[in-house]
C-alpha cells in the first residue's frame, strides 16, 4: 500500500522518521510531499494514494474525487474540521484522527499564556497569582484532563463541564463538576476553551456568555476559532474593561482585538500542538493507526461513518 505524508507544514525530521520507520516496517511505501505551494500539487500525489497523513491540510471534495485508491485519511492531531466528513463517507474512506497525542503540549501552552495574561503580559504593573483562583474547563476531554492536572500544581481551583462527559467521571478527577456552560463562566475566574468546532458550537462564546465571568476574568481559546462570535466579544470587551483575552489561534478580527491594549494576545498561528514531542507522537500514532487499518480494519479513532 503507498501512505502518503500530505503536509503544508511540514513534520519534524524526526517525526517523518518515524513515520517512514513505522509504515515500511508493516511492508508499506511511504511519500512525502512537504511545502507543497499549490492545491493542484496535492490532487497530483493523492492520485495513487491507498492511505494519507495530514496536519492542517484540508480534504475536501475535490481531493477525495481526485483520490481514486483511498481507503482511509488520518489528521495528526485531535481537530478534525479539515476533513470533509461527509464528502470522505460519501467516498467510502475513513477519517480517523490522533486524539491525546497533542494534549499536554496545548495543556501547557494554555498555563504559558494564563501567567503572561495575569501578570499583565509583563508590562511591569503589579499582577496577580493563580494559586487560589478558579479555573474553568469547557469540554473535559483529553486536553481538559491534562489542563486539569497542570491547575492542581498552581494551587488553583478546578471546575469543568462538559455535556458528553458524566458529572461522577469530572468529580472522579478531583474536579467540581458544573450543571451547564453559565454556571462555568459564573463560577470561574479563568475559562479555557477546549470544544471542538461544530455546528452546536460554532460562535457559541458570546456577549451574554463570557459576561458572566466575575470581574478581573479571563477568557482563553485553544479550542477553534470558529467558537468564537468575534463581533460579541469584541463588544463584550469594550463594555468590561476588566476582561482579557488569549488565545493561539489569530483571529478574523485581528486588528481590532489588538486596540484593546493589555488585554488581549493571540500567537500568530496555532501552537498548540507546536512542540517536537507533539509532532512525533501525532505523526506516528497516524502511521499506526493506518498500519492497524490495513492489517486488520481496526477503525478505533474514526470520526466519520
Amino acid at each position: 500500500m503507498k501512505v502518503l505524508v500530505a503536509t503544508e507544514k511540514p513534520f519534524a525530521a524526526a517525526a517523518v522518521e518515524g513515520i517512514k520507520k513505522e509504515v515500511e516496517s508493516a511492508g508499506h511505501e511511504l511519500v512525502l510531499l512537504e511545502k507543497y505551494t499549490e492545491k493542484a500539487q496535492l490532487l497530483h500525489a493523492v492520485k495513487d494514494a491507498d492511505a494519507m497523513i495530514i496536519r492542517s491540510d484540508k480534504v475536501d471534495a475535490e481531493v477525495l474525487d481526485a483520490a481514486e485508491k483511498l481507503q482511509i485519511v488520518v489528521r495528526a492531531g485531535a481537530g478534525y474540521d479539515n476533513i470533509d466528513l461527509k464528502a470522505a463517507t460519501s467516498h467510502h474512506v475513513v477519517a480517523e484522527n490522533t486524539p491525546g497525542q497533542n494534549s499536554n503540549a496545548v495543556a501547557e501552552l494554555v498555563f504559558g499564556m494564563l501567567v503572561m495574561a495575569v501578570r499583565n503580559f509583563y508590562n511591569g504593573k503589579s499582577g496577580t497569582e493563580l494559586k487560589g483562583k478558579r479555573l474553568g474547563i469547557l469540554a473535559f476531554g483529553n486536553v481538559g484532563r491534562n489542563v486539569a492536572r497542570v491547575a492542581k500544581g498552581f494551587g488553583m481551583e478546578v471546575y469543568a463541564y462538559d455535556a458528553f462527559c458524566p458529572a461522577d467521571v469530572i468529580e472522579a478527577a478531583g474536579v467540581h463538576a458544573c450543571k451547564s456552560q453559565d454556571e462555568l463562566f459564573e463560577s470561574c475566574d479563568i475559562v479555557s476553551l477546549h470544544i471542538p468546532a461544530t455546528p452546536e458550537t460554532l460562535k457559541s462564546i458570546g456577549y451574554q456568555l463570557v459576561n458572566k465571568l466575575p470581574k478581573g476574568g479571563v477568557l482563553i481559546n485553544t479550542a477553534r476559532k470558529e467558537v468564537i462570535n468575534e463581533d460579541e466579544l469584541l463588544k463584550l470587551l469594550a463594555d468590561r474593561t476588566d476582561l482579557k483575552y488569549v488565545t493561539d489561534i489569530m483571529p478574523d478580527a485581528d486588528a481590532a482585538f489588538k486596540k484593546l491594549e493589555g488585554r488581549y494576545f493571540s500567537t500568530p498561528k496555532k501552537m498548540g500542538a507546536q512542540t517536537a514531542e507533539a509532532n512525533i507522537n501525532a505523526g506516528i500514532a497516524a502511521a499506526k493507526q493506518i498500519n492497524a487499518y490495513f492489517a486488520d480494519g481496526c477503525t478505533k479513532y474514526q470520526v466519520n461513518k
